[in-house]
Order: C-alpha cells, then sequence, then structure tokens
C-alpha cells in the first residue's frame, strides 16, 4: 500500500481511505482490468464479418490492452471461490459467448460441445498464452500465433472447410 500511494502521489492514509485492505486495492485494480478489456472488445467489432475472425479480434483487443498494461496483469487478488472467478469474468465472458454463439447459428462454430465449455476454454488458453510470455517461454507473437491457430482447430466444425476470411 505504502508503494501505491507513493506512485500515486498521495498518502498511504489517503490509499486506505478509498481501500481499506491490499485486497480491495487489488480487487478493484481487476475490475478496471476488465473494464478495459471489454471497451476494447466492444470496439473490436464483435457483430461484424464471420464469427472465428471476430472471436480473433476480440482477443487480439484484449491482447492489446493487457500488453498495455503489463504490470496490472500480474497483480492478483487473493484467491477467489470458483463462482467469484466466474463473476469476475463474466463481462469477458458474456462477449466471447455472444460471438461464439453467433458462430454456431451461422455454422462456423461448432456447435456440439457445450457453450459453456467452449467459453472456457477460450478463456483458459487466453491466460495460457499470457503465462507463456510471463513465464519467457514464448514470445508475445509465437504465443498469440498458436492461440488464434489452437482455437481455430478447436472450436470450427471438423470439416475444415471453416476458418477466417
Amino acid at each position: 500500500m505504502a508503494a501505491v500511494a507513493t506512485a500515486a502521489g498521495v498518502t498511504r492514509q489517503t490509499v486506505y481511505a478509498h481501500f481499506s485492505s491490499r485486497d480491495d486495492l487489488l480487487t478493484a485494480v481487476v475490475d478496471h482490468m476488465t473494464d478495459l478489456v471489454t471497451a476494447a472488445m466492444d470496439a473490436s467489432g464483435p457483430d461484424e464479418g464471420p464469427a472465428p475472425d471476430a472471436l480473433l479480434r476480440l482477443l487480439d483487443a484484449a491482447w492489446h490492452v493487457s500488453r498495455t498494461h503489463p504490470a496490472l496483469l500480474r497483480l492478483e487478488p487473493r484467491p477467489a471461490p470458483p463462482e467469484e472467478e466466474r463473476v469476475r469474468h463474466r463481462p469477458i465472458a458474456d462477449r466471447i459467448a455472444h460471438v461464439l454463439a453467433r458462430g454456431r447459428d451461422e455454422g462456423s462454430i461448432d456447435p456440439l460441445p457445450p457453450l459453456a465449455w467452449q467459453v472456457s476454454a477460450v478463456i483458459a488458453l487466453s491466460h495460457a498464452t499470457g503465462e507463456e510470455v510471463s513465464a519467457g517461454r514464448m514470445t508475445a507473437t509465437d504465443a498469440t500465433d498458436a492461440l488464434r491457430s489452437g482455437l481455430l482447430r478447436l472450436l470450427t466444425a471438423d470439416d475444415g472447410t471453416t476458418g477466417t476470411s
């Protein structure tokens, strides 16, 4: 909290006046990141073009925000129960689900796995991408290329005729 206060140019007491604990502060940071990511996703044109292309644009938008604020991604609030994590991810998950549902309706996204599973897979693989880059095991370009190709293989119909334009 002292480092945050120093960086903000305020006293530690001022920080505590707004956030009663470190966990409250970190939760607010995560919530702010979620707001930034969802705004970028909304601006990416999720209703434009084929759904696989729109999904990749959503993820590119989220990746851009995370690369712009890398320190924020390393700040994790206290471990949260699974339901709290679902609530925290809901704004992002809802946008992913919207695009996947559109793709299922248009025939470009495989309709057989449950939609909730597909959304969870996209989020999990997106997090894995960031972890690989943060750990220095992959470059950002290689990791995002792997995410893009892997998700398309995972989510699109088995006949190999779907994909991006």
